[in-house]
């Protein structure tokens, strides 16, 4: 008998382990502490891989061939270093063009879906697809989009590895045949493990990844645990593959020690906030409306991305020429967090004017590289513009009032989230992020007050068109809504009083049942003693059983035909109570009794009329987030 090969062994051993993770009782701790790690080992690695390609991409595309070096974080990890030779700045061009090209052939090709900043993919599938992910996206938007990157596309890596983490939660829950409740779950894990790793910020990636979902102050708090584990993984992991002096050092370096030293700097701060809102304003309208002129483009998609990123590398190099060759200027291009690490120097050395003119363009390139169908995330290049604008601010108010604003650096760092918050709508995992990625919290009360005056300034405005208000409005949600709203409402609130509602008496006979009947349009007739007590209770159904023999009108009274094993509601109940006895007697009407005694009948609630109250609710709801102007404007 041959001996089984190594492949077929692994894949026992794997089906193995899936059988006895799906064997785990749904809600128990031990299921998803399982599923979690798992999410969080593969984000890891996935990671890696992906920053791998990228950097070997880079060090082909641009070092080798353009002999270009965009400059890195601190803590990047660069496995290739910064390649020798002089820049070449029309290679460069010729670079980004065919990186297009690739990238635009490979996603619209075999996954569409991969086209874009990744992250608005990955909560539509949470929202409105059951959290179902194709297995083909992670890895289409993997090499797609470090081949945009590696060539000096304006983009980012949160889209890209948001979605591989993503996708691999869906891809996961789909092998185990979860409910769609635990495949979102696990798909907002994966993504908050994406993030948390390749930004070294795993607290971050936990909220981020319930966060990210809703435009409003809401959060889905179910993930917040899988997503924490899965986050810390990942970052374990991408950490450990790091050289030893890089492990577990946040992104921009060792912690910089900026600090609030008077309340009154928070006056300079807020006046930052505004700016910053109307830059947001500003990348979004672009963004949207080169994406916009893209799309009316009459050319196949697949050359867009090419034409993209073709006008992307024009529009760095022509920048870079009038600002006298200036290497900052090319910031621009690629991730540019090389000026972010030179901004959070001790002394900041770039002008305001550079650094206003690095953001506007930063605009536009990744405008072109993105919204062509280019492959990449917008976090990255929001930093960059944020971390400009806040910087610009700073050194402006620093030149005024020296004594108030003593570090200009402090605002380009605070400058970094409050920017993101107010556009894509996270204010706290933005403010977490940016903690973890500096290195300190230090700034921690000036990047609160920014990044919620921007959130709530820029409330009309998001990057993400796929998030929605609150849980409230999401497919996903609409089951738990519908029985939170009814259990907000109280029987007492809508049932129909004692003096609209016809009573039997016990002693009724059935002649005068039946012509009572012709005279009411009431269902069900409640019957009641002479000192009112209920007894029981028929409906018209009932009685048509006596109908064919008229012999017994004057013998039959209420009692033969009435039901004594009545099932009421109190006052004091919900609808989401009622509802569910609605349901399992299959009635539509149900008698309203006294709390204290059972038997005294006050009312009666219809069916009609608690589906009547949870649709009021909802337009209530609906009106109320329409008069507070939370539309979104792309």
């Amino acid at each position: 008998m041959p001996k089984p090969g190594p492949v077929t062994v692994w894949s026992g051993v794997l089906n193995r382990v899936l059988l006895a993770i799906k064997r785990l009782e749904l809600r128990s701790t031990g299921k998803w502490f399982v599923l979690s790690v798992v999410i969080g080992v593969v984000a890891g690695v996935g990671a890696i891989g992906f920053h791998l390609v990228g950097q070997s991409v880079q060090h082909v595309a641009l070092g080798r061939i353009a002999h270009f070096h965009a400059g890195e974080a601190v803590a990047e990890g660069s496995v290739f270093g910064e390649p020798p030779g002089h820049f070449r700045p029309w290679l460069l061009v010729a670079v980004m063009a065919v990186g297009g090209l690739v990238s635009g052939v490979l996603v619209y090709t075999f996954a569409p879906e991969a086209e874009g900043h990744g992250t608005d993919a990955a909560i539509d599938a949470f929202h409105n697809k059951r959290g179902e992910i194709r297995g083909r996206i992670p890895i289409v938007k993997t090499i797609a989009s470090a081949i945009t990157l590696g060539t000096g596309g304006s983009a980012g890596r949160e889209g890209p590895i948001a979605q591989i983490g993503a996708g691999f939660g869906s891809f996961l829950g789909g092998i185990l045949k979860l409910p769609a409740r635990d495949r979102r779950i696990m798909l907002a894990a994966g993504m908050g493990a994406g993030v948390g790793a390749i930004f070294r910020a795993p607290l971050a990636g936990a909220v981020f990844a319930g966060e990210i979902l809703y435009r409003d102050a809401d959060i889905e708090s179910d993930a917040l645990v899988p997503a924490a584990m899965s986050s810390a993984i990942a970052y374990s992991v991408f950490c450990l593959w790091l050289p030893r002096e890089l492990r577990f050092m946040p992104l921009f370096g060792p912690h910089m020690a900026f600090e609030v030293e008077s309340p009154l700097e928070l006056l300079p701060y807020a006046a930052m906030a505004i700016v910053l809102v109307l830059a947001g304003v500003l990348y979004i309208q672009t963004f949207y409306g080169m994406h916009w002129a893209f799309k009316r483009l009459p050319i196949v998609p697949h050359l867009k991305p090419m034409l993209g990123a073709l006008l992307a590398g024009l529009t760095g190099l022509g920048l870079w020429w009038a600002l006298g060759q200036d290497r900052d200027a090319l910031a621009v291009l690629g991730s540019g967090y090389g000026l972010l690490q030179k901004l959070f120097g001790r002394e900041m050395t770039v002008a305001p004017f550079l650094l206003v003119a690095v953001a506007l363009v930063k605009i536009l390139t990744t405008s072109f590289t993105i919204s062509s169908g280019g492959s990449g995330g917008v976090f990255g290049p929001s930093m960059v513009i944020g971390g400009c604008v806040g910087g610009a601010v700073g050194q402006v108010f620093h030149q005024w009032m020296p004594a108030l604003v003593p570090h200009p650096q402090a605002f380009a760092i605070v400058g970094m989230a409050g920017f993101f918050s107010g556009c894509a709508r996270a204010p706290l995992s933005t403010v977490l992020m940016v903690s973890e990625m500096t290195g300190g919290y230090g700034l921690l009360l000036p990047t609160l007050w920014v990044s919620t005056l921007t959130f709530l300034l820029g409330r009309r405005w998001t990057l993400y068109l796929k998030q929605v208000p609150t849980r409230l409005d999401s497919p996903a949600h609409r089951g738990d809504f519908f029985v939170d709203v009814l259990e907000g409402i109280r029987v007492e609130a809508i049932y129909q009083r004692g003096p609209r509602l016809k009573l039997i008496h016990e002693g009724t006979t059935l002649d005068e049942i039946v012509h009572a009947l012709a005279e009411s349009t009431q269902r069900y007739f409640p019957v009641v003693d002479a000192t009112g007590k209920m007894l029981g209770i028929f409906s018209a159904e009932d009685v048509r059983s006596y109908l064919y023999d008229d012999t017994i009108w004057q013998i039959a009274n209420a009692r033969d035909v009435m039901k004594s094993d009545v099932v009421t509601v109190t006052p004091d109940e919900d609808l989401n109570s009622a509802l569910g006895k609605f349901t399992a007697i299959n009635v539509d009407e149900l008698p309203v009794v006294s709390t204290e005694d059972r038997q005294k009948i006050l009312g009666i609630l219809r069916r009609k009329e608690v589906i009547t109250a949870y649709n009021l609710r909802r337009l209530e709801h609906k009106r109320l987030v329409h008069a507070a102007g939370d539309t979104v404007v792309p």
